[in-house]
């Protein structure tokens, strides 16, 4: 693993951190970008995790894009000419959003300090968000003369509905946990030396359920954001068919009968 995302085991539950805190976690380089799409997809793959907690080192959730990189027109932003431009947001910045949308783990943001533009959106990205007292947000992209380039425009509406996202798109403004709290974005807000720890317990109560089960339930609840109510009726018939044939599904409904705590296995 490169050295812009730690990773921590903690059984089922994966604590990955995006770790460059001397820029506050800002993603810089088209290589940033690969090793969080490379890491994603590594515990996607791996079979034994169930739970992934997103957090960043330091004092920073993820700062966004790297200002200095930009403005040298190298790394994730512009580059020599528009077609150029066009190909890098493609390979790098809308690469790490879209494996956050395909991914089938389940996700907490636990958003420990700034989560600012491309920051902001990937927390958002997360299907639960724990933010600590002192964090600070912003959808800032205006405030830097551009476009939100990673899909905000899709994803922030989807999280806080469109006038607030307009709202937040369109004023750049700054907002902190109790706000965030207020308007939907995150569902709990925590003194911040207990952040991790409660991201921690949230995610051993949801990695306590069978690894295929989850997988898929979170599958339905991806797709169902933009398909319709006959089309998710459709596969969450063809989902049922799969799990009703897994031990797990047979363990845990025994376990409930014989009123003990079931032992899963991800068969």
């Amino acid at each position: 693993m490169a050295d812009f995302v730690n990773l921590e085991r903690h059984g089922k539950i994966a604590l990955f951190r995006f770790h460059r805190p001397d820029t506050l976690n800002a993603i810089g380089s088209i290589s940033d970008c690969d090793d969080i799409v490379a890491a994603l997809d590594g515990l996607a793959q791996g079979g034994n995790v169930s739970v992934i907690i997103i957090t960043g080192s330091g004092r920073a959730f993820c700062s966004g894009g790297d200002l200095k990189a930009i403005q040298e027109r190298r790394g994730i932003g512009a580059l020599d000419q528009p077609v150029s431009t066009r190909d890098n947001y493609r390979r790098g910045v809308q690469r790490v959003t879209k494996a956050l949308m395909e991914l089938e783990l389940p996700t907490i943001a636990a958003i420990n300090g700034a989560a600012v533009g491309l920051g902001l959106d990937l927390a958002c990205l997360c299907d639960m968000r724990l933010a600590a007292k002192d964090a600070r947000m912003a959808a800032s992209f205006i405030r830097v003369g551009i476009a939100p380039g990673d899909g905000g425009a899709w994803i922030l509406p989807r999280t806080i509905g469109y006038a607030k996202a307009a709202e937040l798109f369109f004023t750049g403004a700054t907002f902190g946990a109790d706000e965030a709290l207020a308007m939907g974005l995150v569902s709990r807000v925590v003194a911040p030396e207990r952040l991790i720890e409660e991201a921690l317990e949230l995610a051993e109560q949801i990695a306590a359920h069978p690894p295929r089960a989850l997988r898929l339930t979170k599958r339905l609840l991806t797709l169902g954001r933009h398909q319709s109510y006959d089309d998710v009726l459709e596969l969450s018939a063809a989902f049922q068919a799969i799990v009703h044939e897994t031990d797990d599904h047979r363990e845990a409904v025994e376990a409930l009968l014989e009123k003990r705590k079931p032992v899963f296995t991800g068969h």
